[in-house]
Protein backbone atom coordinates (compact mmCIF):
# COMPACT_ATOMS: atom_id res chain seq x y z
CA UNK A 1 0.00 0.00 0.00
CA UNK A 2 1.00 3.70 -1.10
CA UNK A 3 0.35 6.17 1.16
CA UNK A 4 0.09 9.91 1.35
CA UNK A 5 -0.46 11.64 4.86
CA UNK A 6 -1.14 15.08 5.32
CA UNK A 7 -1.46 16.86 8.18
CA UNK A 8 -1.75 20.65 9.46
CA UNK A 9 1.11 20.15 11.48
CA UNK A 10 3.98 17.25 12.19
CA UNK A 11 6.87 16.22 15.01
CA UNK A 12 9.55 17.30 16.36
CA UNK A 13 8.22 20.84 16.42
CA UNK A 14 4.68 20.11 16.85
CA UNK A 15 3.55 17.19 19.30
CA UNK A 16 0.02 17.46 20.54
CA UNK A 17 -2.47 14.70 19.87
CA UNK A 18 -3.31 14.90 16.52
CA UNK A 19 0.35 15.07 15.31
CA UNK A 20 1.73 11.81 18.05
CA UNK A 21 -1.58 10.19 15.69
CA UNK A 22 -0.05 11.36 12.43
CA UNK A 23 3.20 10.64 13.13
CA UNK A 24 2.74 6.82 14.89
CA UNK A 25 0.32 5.95 12.16
CA UNK A 26 3.11 7.14 9.19
CA UNK A 27 5.95 4.85 11.37
CA UNK A 28 3.64 1.74 11.63
CA UNK A 29 2.82 2.23 7.81
CA UNK A 30 6.61 2.11 7.18
CA UNK A 31 7.79 -0.61 9.47
CA UNK A 32 5.06 -2.71 8.21
CA UNK A 33 6.97 -2.46 4.90
CA UNK A 34 4.48 0.31 3.19
CA UNK A 35 5.45 3.23 1.23
CA UNK A 36 4.79 6.49 3.06
CA UNK A 37 5.11 9.84 2.36
CA UNK A 38 4.04 13.29 4.90
CA UNK A 39 2.92 16.28 3.65
CA UNK A 40 2.19 19.08 6.84
CA UNK A 41 2.48 22.66 7.15
CA UNK A 42 5.49 23.75 9.06
CA UNK A 43 4.74 27.85 9.35
CA UNK A 44 2.15 29.87 7.84
CA UNK A 45 4.17 33.05 8.96
CA UNK A 46 7.23 32.35 6.50
CA UNK A 47 8.20 34.49 3.89
CA UNK A 48 6.03 36.63 1.33
CA UNK A 49 3.02 34.45 0.99
CA UNK A 50 4.45 32.23 -1.92
CA UNK A 51 4.36 28.40 -0.70
CA UNK A 52 7.65 27.07 -0.10
CA UNK A 53 7.81 23.13 0.15
CA UNK A 54 10.91 21.75 1.63
CA UNK A 55 11.62 17.51 1.82
CA UNK A 56 13.45 16.22 4.82
CA UNK A 57 13.91 12.69 6.21
CA UNK A 58 12.49 12.64 9.90
CA UNK A 59 13.37 9.17 11.48
CA UNK A 60 13.35 7.79 7.94
CA UNK A 61 10.47 9.26 6.91
CA UNK A 62 10.00 11.39 3.94
CA UNK A 63 8.45 14.38 4.98
CA UNK A 64 7.25 17.18 2.67
CA UNK A 65 7.23 20.28 5.13
CA UNK A 66 4.98 23.49 3.53
CA UNK A 67 5.65 27.58 4.12
CA UNK A 68 3.86 30.15 3.65
CA UNK A 69 2.81 33.54 4.97
CA UNK A 70 -1.21 33.39 5.26
CA UNK A 71 -1.30 37.26 6.33
CA UNK A 72 0.35 37.94 2.99
CA UNK A 73 -2.07 36.12 0.81
CA UNK A 74 -4.41 38.02 -1.10
CA UNK A 75 -7.74 36.62 1.05
CA UNK A 76 -6.35 35.55 4.19
CA UNK A 77 -9.44 34.72 5.80
CA UNK A 78 -10.22 32.90 2.58
CA UNK A 79 -6.80 30.78 2.14
CA UNK A 80 -7.35 30.29 5.80
CA UNK A 81 -10.08 27.00 4.78
CA UNK A 82 -9.29 27.06 0.74
CA UNK A 83 -5.35 28.25 0.11
CA UNK A 84 -5.25 27.52 -3.81
CA UNK A 85 -1.16 27.18 -3.78
CA UNK A 86 -1.33 23.83 -1.56
CA UNK A 87 -4.24 22.43 -3.57
CA UNK A 88 -2.33 23.23 -6.72
CA UNK A 89 1.17 21.71 -5.57
CA UNK A 90 -0.72 18.52 -3.43
CA UNK A 91 -2.21 17.65 -7.28
CA UNK A 92 0.88 17.59 -8.71
CA UNK A 93 2.56 15.71 -6.14
CA UNK A 94 0.06 12.94 -6.10
CA UNK A 95 -0.11 12.78 -9.93
CA UNK A 96 3.60 12.31 -9.43
CA UNK A 97 3.91 9.92 -6.84
CA UNK A 98 0.65 8.27 -7.80
CA UNK A 99 -0.59 6.67 -4.25
CA UNK A 100 -3.45 4.37 -3.36
CA UNK A 101 -4.60 6.33 -0.27
CA UNK A 102 -4.58 10.20 0.52
CA UNK A 103 -5.03 10.15 4.26
CA UNK A 104 -5.95 13.52 5.23
CA UNK A 105 -5.10 14.48 9.19
CA UNK A 106 -7.93 17.50 9.67
CA UNK A 107 -7.80 20.26 7.31
CA UNK A 108 -6.68 23.06 9.23
CA UNK A 109 -3.93 24.71 8.14
CA UNK A 110 -3.83 22.71 4.81
CA UNK A 111 -7.18 23.49 4.10
CA UNK A 112 -10.08 21.88 2.14
CA UNK A 113 -8.30 22.45 -1.17
CA UNK A 114 -6.34 19.29 -0.63
CA UNK A 115 -9.74 17.09 -0.67
CA UNK A 116 -11.01 18.22 -4.41
CA UNK A 117 -6.76 17.72 -5.12
CA UNK A 118 -7.03 14.33 -4.54
CA UNK A 119 -9.97 13.49 -6.23
CA UNK A 120 -8.56 15.49 -9.55
CA UNK A 121 -5.36 13.34 -9.30
CA UNK A 122 -7.97 10.47 -9.12
CA UNK A 123 -6.88 9.23 -5.57
CA UNK A 124 -9.70 8.48 -3.22
CA UNK A 125 -9.49 10.50 -0.09
CA UNK A 126 -9.47 8.83 3.73
CA UNK A 127 -9.99 11.96 6.70
CA UNK A 128 -10.02 11.80 9.80
CA UNK A 129 -11.67 14.16 12.07
CA UNK A 130 -9.83 15.73 15.44
CA UNK A 131 -11.76 18.76 16.22
CA UNK A 132 -14.50 21.04 14.24
CA UNK A 133 -12.63 22.83 11.61
CA UNK A 134 -15.19 21.92 8.83
CA UNK A 135 -18.07 23.56 10.86
CA UNK A 136 -15.94 26.39 13.45
CA UNK A 137 -13.50 28.66 12.17
CA UNK A 138 -12.30 28.82 15.27
CA UNK A 139 -11.87 25.27 15.46
CA UNK A 140 -13.31 24.51 18.71
CA UNK A 141 -16.68 25.47 18.90
CA UNK A 142 -15.57 27.60 21.24
CA UNK A 143 -16.45 31.88 21.45
CA UNK A 144 -14.00 34.12 22.37
CA UNK A 145 -15.67 34.72 25.66
CA UNK A 146 -15.29 30.88 27.11
CA UNK A 147 -19.23 29.98 26.04
CA UNK A 148 -19.18 26.97 24.24
CA UNK A 149 -21.26 26.78 20.18
CA UNK A 150 -24.14 24.87 20.22
CA UNK A 151 -25.53 23.66 16.29
CA UNK A 152 -26.94 24.54 14.28
CA UNK A 153 -25.93 28.25 14.04
CA UNK A 154 -26.79 31.10 11.58
CA UNK A 155 -23.86 32.46 9.34
CA UNK A 156 -24.52 35.47 11.51
CA UNK A 157 -23.56 34.34 14.88
CA UNK A 158 -20.22 32.84 13.63
CA UNK A 159 -19.44 36.24 11.86
CA UNK A 160 -20.25 37.29 15.60
CA UNK A 161 -18.31 35.17 17.31
CA UNK A 162 -15.03 35.77 14.95
CA UNK A 163 -15.48 39.81 15.43
CA UNK A 164 -15.38 38.91 19.51
CA UNK A 165 -12.08 37.68 18.79
CA UNK A 166 -11.13 41.69 19.16
CA UNK A 167 -11.54 43.01 22.73
CA UNK A 168 -13.54 46.30 21.42
CA UNK A 169 -16.26 43.59 20.71
CA UNK A 170 -16.15 41.28 23.05
CA UNK A 171 -15.73 43.45 26.48
CA UNK A 172 -18.99 45.49 25.39
CA UNK A 173 -20.85 42.02 24.57
CA UNK A 174 -19.74 40.70 27.93
CA UNK A 175 -21.00 43.97 29.84
CA UNK A 176 -24.02 43.89 28.25
CA UNK A 177 -24.84 39.94 29.28
CA UNK A 178 -24.57 39.48 25.18
CA UNK A 179 -27.39 41.73 24.38
CA UNK A 180 -25.30 43.70 22.19
CA UNK A 181 -24.58 40.14 20.33
CA UNK A 182 -27.89 40.11 19.86
CA UNK A 183 -28.48 43.05 18.43
CA UNK A 184 -25.16 42.96 16.16
CA UNK A 185 -26.21 39.25 15.23
CA UNK A 186 -29.64 40.64 13.70
CA UNK A 187 -27.92 43.74 12.21
CA UNK A 188 -25.45 41.64 10.19
CA UNK A 189 -28.04 39.20 8.90
CA UNK A 190 -30.22 41.96 7.96
CA UNK A 191 -27.61 44.00 6.23
CA UNK A 192 -26.14 40.88 4.70
CA UNK A 193 -23.11 42.37 5.83
CA UNK A 194 -19.88 40.79 3.87
CA UNK A 195 -18.94 38.86 7.05
CA UNK A 196 -21.86 37.08 6.67
CA UNK A 197 -21.36 36.86 3.34
CA UNK A 198 -17.85 35.23 3.67
CA UNK A 199 -19.09 32.99 6.47
CA UNK A 200 -21.25 31.58 3.73
CA UNK A 201 -18.80 30.87 1.48
CA UNK A 202 -16.60 29.23 3.67
CA UNK A 203 -19.23 26.54 4.79
CA UNK A 204 -20.58 26.41 1.18
CA UNK A 205 -17.32 25.52 -0.33
CA UNK A 206 -16.32 23.46 2.86
CA UNK A 207 -19.44 21.81 2.49
CA UNK A 208 -18.75 20.67 -1.25
CA UNK A 209 -15.46 19.69 -0.41
CA UNK A 210 -16.61 17.03 2.37
CA UNK A 211 -18.80 15.26 -0.61
CA UNK A 212 -15.53 14.37 -2.33
CA UNK A 213 -14.19 12.47 0.78
CA UNK A 214 -14.08 8.74 0.08
CA UNK A 215 -14.19 7.50 3.99
CA UNK A 216 -14.58 9.57 7.22
CA UNK A 217 -12.65 8.16 10.64
CA UNK A 218 -13.85 9.92 13.66
CA UNK A 219 -12.88 8.49 16.98
CA UNK A 220 -15.54 9.51 19.08
CA UNK A 221 -19.09 8.70 18.72
CA UNK A 222 -19.88 12.68 19.75
CA UNK A 223 -17.58 13.87 16.74
CA UNK A 224 -18.81 11.52 14.19
CA UNK A 225 -22.55 12.76 15.56
CA UNK A 226 -21.82 16.15 15.11
CA UNK A 227 -20.87 15.67 11.35
CA UNK A 228 -23.80 13.58 10.42
CA UNK A 229 -25.58 16.08 11.93
CA UNK A 230 -24.55 18.24 9.25
CA UNK A 231 -25.79 16.65 5.95
CA UNK A 232 -22.82 13.89 5.95
CA UNK A 233 -24.21 10.35 4.70
CA UNK A 234 -23.74 7.97 7.84
CA UNK A 235 -22.26 4.70 5.61
CA UNK A 236 -18.87 7.06 4.98
CA UNK A 237 -17.84 7.13 8.49
CA UNK A 238 -15.93 4.56 10.73
CA UNK A 239 -15.95 5.13 14.29
CA UNK A 240 -12.32 3.84 15.12
CA UNK A 241 -10.32 5.11 18.67
CA UNK A 242 -6.84 6.11 18.55
CA UNK A 243 -5.01 2.48 19.27
CA UNK A 244 -1.36 3.49 21.74
CA UNK A 245 2.04 1.41 21.20
CA UNK A 246 1.89 -0.79 23.96
CA UNK A 247 5.90 -2.05 23.60
CA UNK A 248 6.13 1.66 26.39
CA UNK A 249 4.25 0.05 28.65
CA UNK A 250 5.06 -3.58 28.63
CA UNK A 251 9.44 -2.47 29.01
CA UNK A 252 8.13 -0.19 31.74
CA UNK A 253 6.44 -3.08 33.36
CA UNK A 254 8.92 -6.00 32.13
CA UNK A 255 6.25 -8.13 30.59
CA UNK A 256 5.29 -8.91 26.93
CA UNK A 257 1.40 -8.76 27.50
CA UNK A 258 -1.44 -9.71 24.99
CA UNK A 259 -3.66 -7.11 22.82
CA UNK A 260 -5.70 -5.18 24.48
CA UNK A 261 -4.39 -5.71 27.67
CA UNK A 262 -4.38 -3.22 31.25
CA UNK A 263 -0.31 -3.04 32.03
CA UNK A 264 -0.29 -0.20 34.33
CA UNK A 265 1.40 -0.43 37.93
CA UNK A 266 -0.60 -1.40 41.14
CA UNK A 267 0.74 0.17 43.78
CA UNK A 268 -0.97 1.79 46.82
CA UNK A 269 -1.01 5.47 46.40
CA UNK A 270 1.28 7.55 48.35
CA UNK A 271 0.57 8.86 51.48
CA UNK A 272 0.17 12.84 49.84
CA UNK A 273 -2.10 12.45 46.43
CA UNK A 274 -0.30 12.76 43.58
CA UNK A 275 -2.53 14.71 40.96
CA UNK A 276 -1.16 15.63 37.34
CA UNK A 277 -2.30 17.29 34.61
CA UNK A 278 -0.53 16.70 30.83
CA UNK A 279 -0.63 18.34 27.83
CA UNK A 280 -1.12 22.21 26.04
CA UNK A 281 -0.74 24.75 28.24
CA UNK A 282 -3.82 26.79 26.41
CA UNK A 283 -6.89 28.37 27.95
CA UNK A 284 -9.60 26.07 25.80
CA UNK A 285 -7.71 23.03 28.04
CA UNK A 286 -8.78 23.84 31.54
CA UNK A 287 -5.90 24.21 33.35
CA UNK A 288 -6.77 27.21 35.20
CA UNK A 289 -9.99 25.38 36.36
CA UNK A 290 -7.62 23.09 37.43
CA UNK A 291 -5.00 25.09 39.48
CA UNK A 292 -8.50 26.99 41.16
CA UNK A 293 -10.14 23.62 42.08
CA UNK A 294 -7.04 22.32 43.83
CA UNK A 295 -6.49 25.63 45.72
CA UNK A 296 -10.06 24.98 46.92
CA UNK A 297 -8.96 21.82 48.45
CA UNK A 298 -8.74 21.09 52.22
CA UNK A 299 -5.16 19.73 52.72
CA UNK A 300 -4.09 18.31 54.64
CA UNK A 301 -7.48 16.81 55.29
CA UNK A 302 -8.50 15.29 59.00
CA UNK A 303 -6.88 12.44 58.37
CA UNK A 304 -3.63 14.24 57.80
CA UNK A 305 -3.57 13.41 54.06
CA UNK A 306 -1.50 16.06 51.71
CA UNK A 307 -1.74 16.07 48.28
CA UNK A 308 0.54 17.82 45.77
CA UNK A 309 -0.33 19.13 41.76
CA UNK A 310 2.57 18.69 39.23
CA UNK A 311 1.54 20.03 35.51
CA UNK A 312 3.77 19.24 32.29
CA UNK A 313 2.93 21.33 29.27
CA UNK A 314 4.98 23.60 27.24
CA UNK A 315 5.24 27.39 28.29
CA UNK A 316 6.26 28.93 25.16
CA UNK A 317 3.42 27.92 23.05
CA UNK A 318 1.03 30.17 24.94
CA UNK A 319 3.26 32.54 27.42
CA UNK A 320 0.40 34.75 28.43
CA UNK A 321 -1.64 32.03 29.49
CA UNK A 322 1.71 30.38 31.21
CA UNK A 323 1.82 33.50 33.07
CA UNK A 324 -1.50 33.24 34.26
CA UNK A 325 -1.60 30.14 35.33
CA UNK A 326 1.83 30.80 37.61
CA UNK A 327 -0.02 33.85 38.86
CA UNK A 328 -3.28 31.52 39.75
CA UNK A 329 -0.72 29.01 41.74
CA UNK A 330 1.53 31.85 43.31
CA UNK A 331 2.09 30.75 46.82
CA UNK A 332 0.74 27.03 46.38
CA UNK A 333 4.05 24.98 46.90
CA UNK A 334 1.89 22.15 46.05
CA UNK A 335 1.64 22.84 42.61
CA UNK A 336 4.62 22.35 40.54
CA UNK A 337 5.12 23.16 36.39
CA UNK A 338 7.01 20.36 35.81
CA UNK A 339 7.32 22.08 31.77
CA UNK A 340 6.84 20.01 28.63
CA UNK A 341 7.94 16.34 28.35
CA UNK A 342 8.97 14.11 25.12
CA UNK A 343 5.69 11.57 25.09
CA UNK A 344 8.19 9.15 24.93
CA UNK A 345 8.60 9.49 28.36
CA UNK A 346 4.79 9.76 29.19
CA UNK A 347 5.13 6.35 31.22
CA UNK A 348 7.91 7.80 33.17
CA UNK A 349 5.57 10.30 33.88
CA UNK A 350 2.31 8.64 34.53
CA UNK A 351 4.20 6.13 36.98
CA UNK A 352 4.73 9.13 39.20
CA UNK A 353 0.95 10.40 39.75
CA UNK A 354 -1.92 8.23 41.46
CA UNK A 355 -5.00 10.27 39.12
CA UNK A 356 -4.68 12.16 35.92
CA UNK A 357 -7.27 15.02 35.33
CA UNK A 358 -8.12 16.35 31.91
CA UNK A 359 -10.03 19.58 32.42
CA UNK A 360 -10.78 20.83 28.98
CA UNK A 361 -13.96 23.17 28.56
CA UNK A 362 -14.33 22.64 24.96
CA UNK A 363 -15.65 19.14 23.32
CA UNK A 364 -12.29 17.35 22.94
CA UNK A 365 -12.79 14.30 20.80
CA UNK A 366 -11.08 11.52 22.53
CA UNK A 367 -7.58 12.85 24.07
CA UNK A 368 -4.76 10.44 23.99
CA UNK A 369 -3.78 11.09 27.28
CA UNK A 370 -6.85 9.50 28.83
CA UNK A 371 -5.85 6.40 26.84
CA UNK A 372 -2.35 6.70 27.97
CA UNK A 373 -3.25 6.79 31.58
CA UNK A 374 -5.83 3.85 31.83
CA UNK A 375 -3.17 2.13 29.74
CA UNK A 376 -1.07 2.57 33.04
CA UNK A 377 -3.75 2.04 35.33
CA UNK A 378 -4.10 5.13 36.33
CA UNK A 379 -7.50 6.73 37.22
CA UNK A 380 -8.87 9.79 34.83
CA UNK A 381 -10.86 12.90 36.62
CA UNK A 382 -12.63 14.93 33.56
CA UNK A 383 -15.02 17.63 32.01
CA UNK A 384 -18.59 15.63 31.67
CA UNK A 385 -18.58 16.89 28.14
CA UNK A 386 -17.56 15.77 24.49
CA UNK A 387 -15.80 12.61 23.70
CA UNK A 388 -14.24 13.06 26.94
CA UNK A 389 -18.01 11.48 29.17
CA UNK A 390 -17.82 8.34 26.65
CA UNK A 391 -13.80 7.48 27.75
CA UNK A 392 -14.24 7.63 31.44
CA UNK A 393 -16.77 5.55 33.24
CA UNK A 394 -18.28 7.83 36.29
CA UNK A 395 -17.75 5.77 39.45
CA UNK A 396 -16.31 3.06 37.81
CA UNK A 397 -12.81 3.93 36.40
CA UNK A 398 -12.69 7.60 36.81
CA UNK A 399 -14.87 10.58 37.49
CA UNK A 400 -16.58 13.15 35.68
CA UNK A 401 -17.46 16.96 37.06
CA UNK A 402 -19.22 19.57 35.33
CA UNK A 403 -16.94 21.31 32.70
CA UNK A 404 -15.36 24.26 33.80
CA UNK A 405 -16.42 24.53 37.87
CA UNK A 406 -13.27 24.64 39.77
CA UNK A 407 -15.73 24.03 43.10
CA UNK A 408 -17.13 20.50 41.27
CA UNK A 409 -13.70 19.12 40.39
CA UNK A 410 -12.61 20.42 43.82
CA UNK A 411 -15.20 17.87 45.20
CA UNK A 412 -14.62 14.99 43.16
CA UNK A 413 -10.78 15.33 44.11
CA UNK A 414 -11.42 16.23 47.65
CA UNK A 415 -13.34 12.75 47.54
CA UNK A 416 -10.30 10.85 46.63
CA UNK A 417 -8.33 12.38 49.59
CA UNK A 418 -11.29 11.73 51.82
CA UNK A 419 -12.51 7.73 51.00
CA UNK A 420 -9.61 5.72 51.07
CA UNK A 421 -11.19 2.89 49.51
CA UNK A 422 -12.32 4.96 46.19
CA UNK A 423 -8.77 5.03 44.51
CA UNK A 424 -7.83 1.85 44.63
CA UNK A 425 -11.88 0.50 43.26
CA UNK A 426 -11.25 3.00 40.19
CA UNK A 427 -7.87 1.54 39.75
CA UNK A 428 -8.62 -1.60 39.93
CA UNK A 429 -11.54 -1.30 37.02
CA UNK A 430 -9.10 0.64 34.63
CA UNK A 431 -10.58 -0.51 31.31
CA UNK A 432 -8.38 -1.83 28.05
CA UNK A 433 -7.19 0.23 25.39
CA UNK A 434 -6.57 -0.10 21.94
CA UNK A 435 -3.31 -0.96 20.77
CA UNK A 436 -1.83 0.48 17.74
CA UNK A 437 -1.53 -2.69 15.87
CA UNK A 438 -5.75 -3.18 16.41
CA UNK A 439 -6.13 0.38 15.13
CA UNK A 440 -3.89 0.02 12.46
CA UNK A 441 -5.71 -3.22 11.04
CA UNK A 442 -9.06 -1.39 11.38
CA UNK A 443 -7.40 1.47 9.62
CA UNK A 444 -6.06 -1.13 6.64
CA UNK A 445 -8.90 -2.16 6.40
CA UNK A 446 -10.33 1.37 5.90
CA UNK A 447 -8.05 2.02 3.01
CA UNK A 448 -8.50 -1.18 1.33
CA UNK A 449 -12.50 -0.51 1.12
CA UNK A 450 -11.91 3.39 -0.40
CA UNK A 451 -9.23 1.81 -3.09
CA UNK A 452 -11.75 -0.50 -4.20
CA UNK A 453 -14.38 2.28 -4.49
CA UNK A 454 -12.15 3.72 -6.83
Amino acid sequence: MKVVLATHHFLPRYMAGAELYAYRTARWLQEHEHRVAVVCVESIADGDGKLRVEREDYEGLAVYRLYFNLARTPDPFRWSYWNPDIGAWLEGFLRQQAPDVLHVNSGYLLSASVIPAGRAAGVPVVLTLHDYWFVCPRLHLRRPDGALTVLPNRPAECAWCLMTERRRYRLPDVASGGRLGRLATAWLERRRSPRVQAIEERRRLLREALGQVTAFIAPSRFLRDIYIGQGLPPERFYLARYGLDMRLWREARGTQGNSGERVGTFKDPSPPLRIGYLGQLEPHKGVHVLIQAFRRLSLPNREGRDASLAIYGDPSRNPGYARRLRRLASGEPRIVFASAYDNRRVVEVLAGLDVCVVPSIWYENSPTIILEAQAWGLPVVTSDLGGMAEMVRHEVDGLLFRPGDADDLARQLQRLLDEPELLPRLRANAPPVMTMEEQMQALMGVYQNVKCKT
